[in-house]
């Protein structure tokens, strides 16, 4: 079985789709990928989504991986990633978020943008993404991995879907205009304790930079943003595990506060 054969991409794909049922960890599937054949672990994500669509969900958006440093540093990953943002993954300000439904999920604060227009041009730029965004907002990602214990590769990330689990979203919309976000500060509380800090310069050297980035990937793979779709534009700060039920605050410097509140407990392996 080599890494891009139709057997080795089915193999991936039934492990992850299997874990995401069952709510068990699964092996790495680098495996059957590789850890370097980014076009494989694509395809093996887009089988995953298929299945997911397949079910009923329907995608609303996207999400960028890997783009603070720290979180680099964490995995030993030192390149973006994207994944897809389905509807049954996202959740509203206070909204409780069922712990049940992860197997090992950590928190990280970010910048959703919200799309008034397609990006769907080769080479998108800083400006195109600042023209085409309707507004942005303050979110909370929550990531999870199929992958036992965060074993990761790169090609085990992207295949999963990019570590993805669900968004929390804050409810003011805030304009681009005369926004700086590469100056935005973060803090993530977890109830009321202050568990990490960052800024937008730690995405990419501004979040409007990655989702630019985001844009070109998604034409280059025949899957440009649409308008209405929202994007998580990455990491601000280090990620922190939950590990059962509580709630976390995610302030920025200028662009309010979102709280997710975490219900019940955990069913995996950092319970």
């Amino acid at each position: 079985m080599t890494s891009g054969s139709t057997a080795a991409l089915d193999a991936a794909a039934e492990r992850l789709i299997a874990a995401r049922a069952s709510l068990v960890p699964a092996a790495p599937v680098r495996e059957f990928l590789g850890e370097s054949d980014l076009d494989a672990a694509y395809e093996v994500q887009r089988r995953v989504i298929a299945a997911e669509v397949a079910r009923g969900a329907r995608v609303v958006g996207a999400k960028i991986g890997l783009t603070a440093p720290v979180v680099q540093q964490q995995f030993g990953v030192f390149r973006p990633d994207f994944g897809v943002l389905l509807d049954d993954m996202m959740y509203g300000h206070t909204e409780p978020v069922p712990a049940a439904r992860f197997l090992q999920p950590r928190a990280e604060g970010e910048i959703a943008f919200v799309l008034g227009r397609d990006l769907d041009r080769p080479g998108a730029t800083v400006a195109d993404v600042l023209r085409a965004t309707d507004f942005v907002l303050p979110a909370i990602e929550i990531v999870d991995s199929r992958i036992a214990d965060w074993d990761l590769a790169i090609t085990d990330t992207v295949a999963d879907n990019a570590s993805s689990g669900a968004v929390v979203l804050g409810t003011t919309p805030y304009s681009l205009t005369g926004l700086d976000l590469s100056r935005v500060g973060m803090t993530l509380e977890r109830d009321g304790e202050q568990v990490s800090f960052g800024a937008g310069h730690a995405c990419l050297g501004s979040p409007v930079v990655a989702v630019a980035w985001l844009a070109r990937e998604l034409v280059t793979r025949e899957q440009p943003l649409r308008a209405g779709d929202t994007v998580m534009s990455g990491a601000l700060g280090p990620m922190v595990p939950i590990t059962g039920a509580g709630t976390f605050r995610l302030r920025l410097d200028g662009l309010g506060e979102v709280d997710a509140v975490i219900e019940s407990s955990l069913v995996g392996p950092e319970k």
